[in-house]
């Protein structure tokens, strides 16, 4: 793995994708966050499908500023007849799938949630 990194965030343990698909184990999730950003890992999570469902949860809140990137999928955002502002999510975070495809192309490693 190279020590070359061009952005501002630590890569002592390279990046980590994680696409989050259901609305379950945002505990967990939080958890692997915060453990991942304490190692040093560049962080970024994809919310699609019943996983946007947690941008809704209070402890959503808690990813943000420790993943390097949070993203959500628009079409499932609607879909699940969301609206309104997410905790950490600008507008240009959310995203089509080729945001998901780009995660996976630049992270080291990828887990399914």
């Amino acid at each position: 793995m190279s020590n070359n990194d061009t952005g501002n965030t630590p890569r002592e343990g390279g990046k980590l994708g994680i696409l989050v698909r259901n609305d379950r184990y945002l505990d967990q999730l939080v958890n692997l966050v915060h453990a991942a950003h304490e190692k040093g890992l560049h962080t970024q999570l994809f919310f699609t499908g019943k996983g946007v469902l947690l941008t809704q949860e209070p402890d959503f809140a808690k990813l943000v500023g420790k993943a390097a990137r949070i993203s959500v999928c628009d079409v499932s955002f609607r879909a699940n007849q969301l609206s309104g502002d997410v905790p950490g999510v600008s507008f240009k975070d959310f995203a089509t799938q080729a945001r998901n495809a780009e995660m996976v192309a630049e992270c080291d490693r990828y887990l399914v949630f």
